[in-house]
């Protein structure tokens, strides 16, 4: 695979990794099995508070974009404390994205390109995954948008 050092690409985007989180219950952020990470659902947050509100009614679709990738830097760093090293991930395989919006919003593959788009950035050829977006009528806390990811590790 040849794609520049992964930390040093997020420089060059302006990005900075944040302490990963913790759980909110009875879960673990990342769990391997094989050569596959799985990161549970990583809600939007702002600031390091929760992405409140719902697409189509308090967000636009732009907002929704940046809370995206917003969630997919959370997610970054989250396999980054599981695998310590993002470059010994080979490829994004595929994401989730569960967009709180109302009945008539209907732009939820729109929001979910801002994580889409942020792995692409990131990781090149190998960051194009497989997906899935749907509406929902509400999430834990309010949030806005929550993502969960699978990634192929080497």
């Amino acid at each position: 695979m040849d794609r520049p050092d992964i930390y040093t690409r997020l420089t060059e985007l302006g990005v900075a990794l944040p302490t990963a989180t913790f759980p909110a219950a009875a879960y673990t952020m990342c769990t391997q099995s094989g050569k596959l990470a799985y990161l549970s659902g990583h809600l939007a947050k702002q600031d390091g508070i929760v992405w409140k509100g719902r697409l189509g009614e308090t967000l636009t679709t732009q907002d929704g974009q940046l809370a995206a990738r917003a969630v997919a830097i959370d997610l970054l760093a989250t396999l980054h404390a599981q695998i310590k090293d993002l470059n010994q991930v080979r490829r994004i395989v595929k994401m989730t994205s569960l967009v709180n919006s109302t009945p008539a919003f209907t732009e939820q593959h729109l929001v979910t390109n801002g994580a889409s788009e942020f792995f692409a950035e990131v990781f090149g050829e190998s960051g194009k995954h497989a997906r899935s977006a749907f509406g929902v009528t509400q999430l834990p806390l309010d949030a806005c948008l929550e993502i969960e990811l699978i990634a192929e590790l080497n």
